[in-house]
C-alpha cells in the first residue's frame, strides 16, 4: 500500500503527464528537494521549457544535473544535451561524451545515437568512425543508411 509520500509523487507524476504543470510543480518540488531523481528531471524539465512557470535556465540546469547525479536515464541524455548546445549552462562538449557515455551504459538509445554522432565529427571526442559505427548498430540502425562516406 501506498503511502501519502508516495501518493503525492504519484499524483505529481501523473499531474506532469497530463500537462498540468502547475499542480506537477507543487507536488513534484517537495520530493525534488529531498532528493527523488524523477521529481528532479520533471522539474528541470519544466523549467527548462517554461511549462506551467517562467523559464528558468538555473534551476532547469541545477535541477536536471541533481537528477543526472544519481544515474537517471533521461536526466543524464537531457543534461548531456544541455550542455552539447550550451542550453542552460556553457557548452562542453567533453561534460556532453560524459552524459552520453553514462547514459548509452543505462540502455538510452538516444544518447547512442548522439554519442556516435559525436565520434563520427570528433566533437568532444578523437573521430573514431568505428567507434560511431559500433553505436548505431547498438542503437538498432544500419550505418550504412547514416554513415555515407564510412
Amino acid at each position: 500500500m501506498m503511502d501519502e509520500q508516495q501518493m503525492a509523487l504519484a499524483s505529481g507524476i501523473a499531474a506532469f503527464e497530463s500537462k498540468q504543470f502547475s499542480r506537477a510543480l507543487q507536488l513534484l518540488t517537495p520530493h525534488a528537494q529531498i532528493g527523488n531523481p524523477d521529481a528532479q528531471h520533471r522539474l528541470a524539465v519544466m523549467y527548462q521549457n517554461g511549462l506551467g512557470l517562467v523559464r528558468n535556465e538555473a534551476s532547469a540546469y541545477r535541477w536536471m544535473k541533481c537528477a543526472a547525479d544519481q544515474d537517471h536515464g533521461l536526466a543524464l541524455h537531457a543534461l548531456g544535451y544541455m550542455y552539447l548546445d550550451g542550453d542552460c549552462t556553457d557548452q562542453h562538449d567533453q561534460k556532453a561524451v560524459a552524459c552520453f557515455e553514462k547514459a548509452v551504459d543505462l540502455g538510452l538509445e538516444g544518447s547512442m545515437l548522439a554519442l556516435a554522432q559525436m565520434y563520427q565529427q570528433g566533437r568532444g571526442v578523437v573521430q573514431d568512425s568505428n567507434k560511431a559505427r559500433l553505436l548505431y548498430v547498438q542503437a538498432g540502425f544500419d550505418p550504412a543508411e547514416l554513415i555515407s562516406h564510412i
